[in-house]
């Protein structure tokens, strides 16, 4: 099996954070399914901070959802309760439903801990079908993967 690989160009959306007690298991380390907690944190926050469009106004008043669809982790090492990491997300593709993600926590030290690729897909969330992505949200990804930034 290939390592899972990081994209070498385009924008990349970074957020800080600190290894909290409740991500680590008894051992003191992060426990492996809160990567995915993180994960969707900072798919959030790029919703509401890089694209300036309200990630709780897609699901809420707009009833869309982004769930994902296919997940593929590499786990490479270890992060503790107290590490500083920074989380990134690239995005590989967008499609005219689907959204490929690149994720990746990267400790202090630059060691990269974690790298991820998710397929997210819009749906309705009142017919659970897949969805075009909507046009708002289309074009400020597209602008944002071009380098454009928002107010």
């Amino acid at each position: 099996m290939a390592a899972l690989s990081w994209p070498q160009t385009g924008p990349v959306f970074r957020s800080s954070t600190a290894i909290r007690f409740a991500q680590c298991d008894p051992a003191g380390i992060v426990f492996y399914p809160q990567y995915l907690l993180l994960f969707q944190s900072l798919v959030e926050d790029w919703f509401n901070q890089a694209l300036h469009y309200p990630y709780a106004q897609m699901l809420g008043p707009e009833r869309t959802g982004l769930p994902i669809v296919h997940l593929a982790c590499d786990f490479r090492a270890i992060a503790r309760m107290g590490d500083a990491v920074q989380l990134e997300l690239a995005v590989q593709r967008l499609g005219s439903r689907s959204l490929n993600l690149a994720l990746r926590c990267v400790g202090d030290d630059g060691d990269v801990r974690v790298v991820a690729q998710q397929v997210l897909v819009f749906t309705s969330l009142d017919s659970h079908e897949a969805i075009c992505i909507p046009a708002a949200i289309q074009t400020r990804i597209a602008r944002w993967m071009a380098g454009e930034c928002f107010p």
